[in-house]
């Protein structure tokens, strides 16, 4: 059974850091590229970074946040990391994990976790 559960979220003050964790509990996405979304009031998610399943590789990051996060895993724990430094007011959102390519929206998405960020 597909599980995600993410955490690590919270309120931090804008040049802060966050780590996220989203565990695979159902263990049905280890052998899958991965990804770390968002969705902001009244936006559309969109995806923040990918990382490929083997070698675990990162392969993508959206310019808004090149440079300030990185994604990683630990396949061997089923988790995906996402770690956040110098975080700005706009990564308000809540935050969710996913397999690449997502799905739809009518697909499995976890709870998510949300992220603010204060000015």
């Amino acid at each position: 059974q597909v599980q995600l559960v993410e955490s690590g979220g919270g309120l931090v003050q804008s040049g802060g850091s966050l780590r996220l964790s989203c565990v695979d509990v159902g263990g049905m996405f280890s052998r899958l590229d991965m990804g770390w979304y968002r969705q902001a009031p009244g936006m559309q998610r969109e995806l923040v970074a990918r990382i490929t399943r083997g070698v675990s590789t990162p392969s993508y990051y959206a310019d808004s946040v090149k440079g300030r996060f990185t994604i990683s895993r630990d396949n061997r724990k089923n988790t995906v990391f996402l770690q956040m430094d110098n975080l700005k007011p706009e990564d308000t959102a809540v935050y969710y994990c996913n397999r690449f390519p997502a799905p739809p929206s009518t697909g499995y998405w976890g709870q998510g976790t949300q992220v603010t960020v204060s000015s």
